[in-house]
C-alpha cells in the first residue's frame, strides 16, 4: 500500500509524537524512581568503639556524618565480655526504627557481628581495623594469627584486679601502658592528642580475649565494608585483609594506625556513606 503525500507528513507527525511521548515516559519513570529512593529515609548510622578506647573516638566521624544528613548514635561499649556487650548492642539496636548501618572499629567488630545477626534492620556492617570472627573466633586468636602485632601481652599491659563482695578476684581489667599507647595505636597522630587518648582509655576484662563467637556471624548475611589500616601495629594488617576477603567484603585500604577514624576521618566517613547509599 502507497502512502500518499497528502498522507506522509500526517504518518511522520504521528511517529515523532510517539517516539517524545516514549521518551517523556521513560523520563518520567526514572525521574519517579529518583524521587522514590530521595523519599527513602537515610539509615541511623550506629558506631561502637573498640576496647582502650570510648565514644569520643568517632568525633570526627560523627560530626561529618550529621553534616551529611544522617543520625548518628554512638553506642558506649561496656567492655565487659562479648557476650554481654553483644546483648547490649542488641537491646540498643531494637530501641531504633527502621535501616541501620552498624559500624564496629577493632574489638567492637567482635560485638556488631555477633549482635547484628538476625536483625533485619541492619543492612550494612562496616569494620574499621576491625576483627571480623568467623563462629568459634575468639580476639586473642586472631590478632595472634598473622605476624606483625606489637601489642605484647607480657609488656604492653597493665592490669586492675576485679574484686567480687567477697572480696574474691573474678577477673581483671586491661589496659594498655601510657608510655606505649601512642606507638601503639596512635602513629602519626598529635603527641598531646594520643597523651589524652591514652589517659582516656576505656578498659576490656582480661577474659575477653579469649572469647569466642558463639553464634553465625552477621556477615554471613549482611554485606559488608571494610577499611584496613595499613600502618596497624595492633591487629596486623595481613590478618585483617584474610578476615575481610573470607567475609566479601568491599575493602578500602588507608595508610593510617589503629585508630583510623582519627587520624583519616575522611577516608573512614566516605566507607559509611557508600555503605549507607547502598542500602537505599
Amino acid at each position: 500500500m502507497r502512502t500518499s503525500k497528502k498522507s506522509l507528513p500526517l504518518a511522520v507527525a504521528a511517529l515523532t509524537a510517539g517516539v517524545l511521548a516514549l521518551g517523556v515516559g521513560s523520563a518520567s519513570a526514572s525521574s519517579a524512581q529518583t524521587m522514590q529512593n530521595d523519599a527513602q529515609p537515610k539509615p541511623t548510622i550506629v558506631l561502637v568503639h573498640g576496647a582502650w578506647a570510648d565514644g569520643s573516638s568517632w568525633s570526627a566521624v560523627t560530626s561529618k556524618l550529621q553534616n551529611a544528613g544522617y543520625t548518628v548514635d554512638v553506642e558506649a561499649n561496656p567492655l565487659r565480655g562479648l557476650a554481654t556487650d553483644a546483648q547490649y548492642l542488641r537491646d540498643l539496636l531494637a530501641t531504633i526504627p527502621g535501616p541501620v548501618v552498624l559500624v564496629g572499629h577493632s574489638y567492637g567488630g567482635m560485638v556488631t557481628t555477633s549482635a547484628a545477626t538476625g536483625n533485619p534492620n541492619v543492612k550494612a556492617l562496616v569494620y574499621v581495623d576491625a576483627f571480623i570472627p568467623d563462629q568459634g573466633d575468639s580476639l586473642g586468636a586472631l590478632a595472634a594469627a598473622q605476624p606483625g602485632s606489637e601489642l605484647d601481652p607480657n609488656s604492653s599491659i597493665n592490669t586492675v584486679p576485679i574484686h567480687d563482695a567477697g572480696g574474691n578476684v573474678i577477673n581483671a581489667d586491661v589496659y594498655i601502658k601510657p608510655s606505649q599507647f601512642a606507638g601503639l595505636f596512635a602513629g602519626g597522630i598529635p603527641a598531646r592528642q594520643a597523651a589524652v587518648l591514652a589517659a582516656a582509655q576505656r578498659p576490656l576484662t582480661a577474659t575477653t580475649l579469649s572469647e569466642t563467637l558463639a553464634g553465625v556471624p552477621a556477615w554471613k548475611t549482611i554485606p559488608s565494608w571494610d577499611v584496613i589500616g595499613t600502618a596497624d601495629k595492633v591487629l596486623p594488617p595481613a590478618e585483617q585483609q584474610i578476615m575481610a576477603h573470607r567475609a566479601g567484603a568491599h575493602i578500602t585500604k588507608v595508610d593510617a594506625p589503629h585508630l583510623s577514624m582519627i587520624s583519616d576521618p575522611d577516608a573512614v566517613t566516605g566507607v559509611i556513606v557508600d555503605a549507607a547509599r547502598a542500602t537505599r
